[in-house]
């Protein structure tokens, strides 16, 4: 696996903890300057839709979709 592979699950993962511990910073952060796949950004927003958290679910909402 390439570094760069690793590196994108590893966010991806920090990612949904964020989500789900409902750290909104956290988030923030490793959204700066990203853009998604849909089925990845609807997993996310999913997520975020179960912890109710209005913040986060913004934030995925305004991710632009990789196509």
């Amino acid at each position: 696996m390439t570094n760069e592979i690793q590196h994108s699950i590893a966010n991806f993962a920090a990612l949904e903890t964020s989500i789900a511990n409902g750290e909104e910073q956290s988030v923030k952060e490793l959204l700066a300057d990203q853009s998604m796949q849909e089925l990845e950004k609807s997993y996310l927003l999913d997520l975020a839709k179960l912890g109710n958290n209005s913040a986060i679910i913004k934030l995925l909402n305004d991710i632009p979709v990789t196509k």
